[in-house]
Parts: structure tokens; C-alpha cells; sequence
């Protein structure tokens, strides 16, 4: 049975909401209280639906003194100030901006509904000066300090990424109005800035330069997203009756639940965090999905990967970078890894205190097979609905050891590819090799490499283990030749299985795969 008394928040960002209508919640308050201490401009920087929008509304709660909201959580039992402030809450995400007449208005939405409580004198002036004056009147009038709480900071930037005079517009615009928060430090009493990317210090925040970036500060790496803790405090239940409908142990349904939700890392050494979406939809709906990479289509993103000719292998094997070259955004740059990682498509997996570096990856498998699948189709003719349908019959045909129609298949794939993207370089082909290896990995264990002294793809399979060996304008004799000398099979002597080796030659005259040997 379905306890109808526990209610799953999904699509709910309002933190009267969830306590009111006894939804359940994944206390954050500690946090949220050690923060509301101090009188420090925040930003945090996290991917979409990720809780950024539920934590403002739980700062605007706290702020507006609402503690019969808090009973039972952590923050009641901390010392705290239940006193009631000015909230200017400003949320951009609402609105889709074509113009800057589109931002104007919503940022006028914001300012006629405060100028309606404090005073309409600059109500003919600027969006930045009405802003600055009305801070000051609210803090006059009340006798406190202002609190102000942006979310989304950066949609309307997000949405003119391809469009750089537009973008220009749009960052000089809130430039300057969030260039008032600096201006009137004396009548604020808490400032807290939201958005997917921080952009760099010489674009919109370079008048803000007093802000505490806590997006990849230890202390707050958990304040958005679930920790495994949490997960099973808050969500046993619900474990219980997904790992039951699975036919799944719990042991197991936590270690799937693991790899396919968990593994966000938003600074070194720092515990993961599950999405919060996806655990929230796989327990409404019992069923493992990807549920928060189909809620947005990263096509801007393969846009930025091939028009700067970026090597897709190298980004889904993981890059490593310092953090001065992905944790800030620039546009104008043609480098697509900090949007990448600040989208949520990559996160931190190692760090290097020597050299200070850090391997960024894909998060879970959720992110890594949702974003290959997305690529297939710009380096390929599969439509998007087919993907899993080539995929799974590549899989079927290496599990039955019918290696004969597995490389007929995939001469067929090639051969399907359109003329516009045939005439492409030798690494179009070498990715388009690696994403369908790369793809089959979800059903079965397959690894295709990309570094020397390796074969270039090993799939096991449960009766068979396959080594591939790929020759560019050579010969299948050849790439025989190399797996016995380099002794690409002996890992694999002492397996049970049979290792059946694959030499391949694929031509450039006519961009396909153009004859094979196996042998066992």
C-alpha cells in the first residue's frame, strides 16, 4: 500500500508550500541558519533543478519571520531571530527574453510592485536608480534593513549565449542593476544571487566584487541536492517500495539509485549529492528514467562542442582543468567546458592538490548515456527515437556471437550517414566508433580506448569476450597481427569465457568499415 500521507514535492519551489501542505522535505535549515547569521552577499552557482529556487523561498521565509514554517527542523534549535524584513525577491526564470524590452519588463514588474508599498518618486528614471531608491525607502520606512534574493540571475544571458550583441545588451542591463547592490550595502541586511553559470568577474559581477561565492566552497556543497544520508533518512519508504515494484533487494536498489542519480561533486574532496528531480520522479513513478536530462536538450552545448572542433572522446573519457578554466564562464570564449560543467553535464571526480587540478566527468550514468545518446544524432543519420533500437540490436548480435552481423550492421550505420557529414575529418569517424561502443556499455560491459597500447574496444559479453582492433587504410591481417604482438588478449586467458579477436579495416575513399577477419 501507497502511504498517501507521504507526499513527494515534485515540481513544488516553495518552502510555505512543502510545510504547509506536510510534503516531505530534506532539511537544509542548518545551513540555511548558519548563513542568515551573517550579513555577507552571497552567490551560489548550481545546474537547473537543482533546489536553488527552494532554497530562496526558504531564506524569503526565514527573513519574513515565519518560524511556525521551521518547527522541527534543525534551524529551530539553533539560536536564531525570528524578525521581520523588507524581501525584494527577484526571479528571472519566468520569462523568455527575445529583447531587451523583455528584460525591462519584468524587471519593472518587480519595481512597480515595491514602489507601490515605498514611494513612486523615480518611477520615470532607470531600472538601477529605481532599484537603489527604493532599497534605501524600505529600509527608511520599516526601520530594517533590506534582504534581496535573486534566482536565476543569469536567464536571460543563458538564453542570448548564441547571440553576442543581445548578450552584450542583456549584461550591460543587469550590470548595472545588480551594480546597486554594492552601492547600497548600508541598507541591506542579506543579499543571496542564484543561476546555473557564474560568469567571469569581468562581465556582470565586476561591480559586485564583495559577493561570497560559495559554489565551490566545502562548507556548502551539499545545501542544493541529496546526500546518501539523506536519502535514506528522509525517503526509506519510498526505497522500500521502489526496490519491491523492481523486484530489487534494497542493497541493490540504493547501489542503482547510486549510479544513475548520484555523483555530483561541486568542489574537491566533497561529499556527493543526488539530483534531487530525478530521486524525487523515480519514487512517484517506480520506474528508472532520465528524468532530469529530458527536462532540457543541452543543444547549444553540442553546438559549441563541434563548431570548436572539440575532441568528444577526450570529454566523455573526462578532462582535466584547473579551476580558473571551468568554475567562470566567458563568452566570448570558444571554450565549452565551463558551461558544460556549470549545466550539471560534467562534475568533479578527482583533484590534484600538487598541481591543483581536477578530472571532470560525467556525474552518473543518467547524464553520461542521456548526453551520448543526444550526440548520436549530429554525428550520425539515427533519428532520436531509433537510438536505443541500433544500440540494442549491436548488443544482441555480440551476446548470440554473431560477430558477422554485428559489423555488417555497423557498415550499414556508416553507410547511412549523409553526404553533408561524410565529408567530415578522420576524427568524426573515430567518435562516431566511440559513441556507439560507449552507448553499448549501458547493456552490456564494453570499452572502447582511445590511448596507444591498448585494443582500440573490448565488449564482454556473457558468453563471450570480443577484442577489436580498428586499422585505418590497413589490413584486418594487420590488425590481427597487433593484438597477438601487443598482447591485447592476456588479461582475459584466465576467463571462462571465449575471446574471440576482431581485426577491422575501415577505408577513407569510401568512409566505412570495408572488410573484417575474426578469429577465435
Amino acid at each position: 500500500m501507497i502511504d498517501l500521507n507521504r507526499k513527494l514535492p515534485i515540481g513544488i519551489q516553495t518552502f510555505e508550500k512543502i510545510r504547509k501542505g506536510n510534503y516531505l522535505y530534506v532539511d537544509k535549515t542548518a545551513l540555511v541558519g548558519k548563513m542568515v547569521s551573517t550579513s555577507v552577499p552571497y552567490f551560489l552557482s548550481r545546474p537547473r533543478r537543482f533546489g536553488k529556487s527552494l532554497l530562496i523561498s526558504t531564506f524569503e521565509a526565514y527573513f519574513l519571520g515565519r518560524k511556525d514554517l521551521f518547527e522541527g527542523l534543525a534551524i529551530s534549535q539553533m539560536e536564531v531571530d525570528w524578525q521581520v524584513y523588507p524581501v525584494f525577491h527577484i526571479d528571472l526564470n519566468a520569462r523568455k527574453y527575445d529583447s531587451p524590452a523583455d528584460l525591462t519588463a519584468m524587471l519593472n514588474q518587480h519595481l512597480e510592485k515595491w514602489e507601490a508599498i515605498y514611494g513612486t518618486e523615480k518611477q520615470d528614471r532607470q531600472p538601477e536608480e529605481r532599484f537603489a531608491y527604493i532599497i534605501e525607502r524600505a529600509c527608511v520606512q520599516t526601520g530594517k534593513q533590506v534582504v534581496v534574493l535573486v534566482d536565476e540571475y543569469d536567464k536571460p544571458l543563458l538564453q542570448a549565449l548564441d547571440n553576442l550583441p543581445l548578450f552584450e545588451e542583456y549584461r550591460k542591463m543587469l550590470k548595472a542593476f545588480y551594480g546597486v547592490l554594492k552601492s547600497a550595502d548600508r541598507y541591506l541586511r542579506f543579499v543571496f544571487l542564484t543561476g546555473v553559470t557564474k560568469f567571469s568577474q569581468v562581465s556582470v559581477f565586476s561591480d559586485l566584487n564583495q559577493l561570497n561565492d560559495i559554489s565551490m566552497k566545502p562548507p556548502y556543497a551539499t545545501i542544493c541536492g541529496i546526500t546518501k544520508q539523506e536519502l535514506i533518512d528522509t525517503f526509506t519508504p519510498e526505497l522500500d517500495k521502489l526496490a519491491s515494484y523492481n523486484r530489487m533487494t534494497p542493497e541493490d536498489t540504493i547501489h542503482k539509485m547510486t549510479a544513475l542519480y548520484d555523483g555530483y561533486h561541486f568542489c574537491e574532496y566533497a561529499e556527493g549529492v543526488f539530483n534531487p528531480f530525478s530521486v524525487l520522479n523515480v519514487f512517484d513513478g517506480y520506474k528508472f528514467e532520465n528524468y532530469w536530462f529530458q527536462t532540457g536538450t543541452p543543444t547549444f552545448l553540442v553546438k559549441m562542442l563541434m563548431d570548436s572542433n572539440y575532441d568528444l572522446r577526450t570529454l566523455i573519457d573526462g578532462v582535466e582543468a584547473n579551476a580558473a578554466s571551468f568554475n567562470e564562464y566567458r563568452a566570448e570564449s570558444r571554450n565549452p567546458i565551463p558551461l558544460i560543467y556549470q549545466s550539471g553535464y560534467l562534475t568533479i571526480k578527482e583533484y590534484d592538490p600538487r598541481f591543483k587540478t581536477y578530472q571532470l566527468a560525467f556525474p552518473n550514468d543518467e547524464v553520461r548515456y542521456g548526453f551520448m545518446n543526444f550526440l548520436l544524432p549530429f554525428y550520425s543519420n539515427i533519428p532520436d527515437n531509433e537510438q536505443d533500437f541500433y544500440i540494442g540490436k549491436f548488443v544482441h548480435e555480440l551476446e548470440s556471437g554473431n560477430i558477422n552481423a554485428f559489423l555488417t550492421r555497423l557498415q550499414a550505420f556508416f553507410a547511412d550517414i549523409p553526404y553533408e557529414l561524410n565529408d567530415q575529418t578522420e576524427r568524426h569517424y573515430q567518435t562516431v566508433f566511440y559513441l556507439i561502443f560507449k552507448l553499448m556499455g549501458q547493456f552490456t560491459q564494453a570499452e572502447v580506448r582511445s590511448a596507444k597500447g591498448r585494443a582500440d574496444a573490448v565488449v564482454k559479453t556473457p558468453k563471450y569476450i570480443y577484442v577489436f582492433e580498428f586499422k585505418l587504410n590497413g589490413t584486418a591481417e594487420q590488425a590481427l597481427q597487433q593484438i597477438e604482438d601487443k598482447g591485447y588478449l592476456i588479461p582475459y586467458q584466465a576467463d571462462e569465457r571465449e575471446v574471440k579477436k576482431v581485426g577491422v579495416e575501415f577505408s577513407t575513399d569510401t568512409r566505412n568499415v570495408s572488410r573484417w577477419l575474426p578469429e577465435e
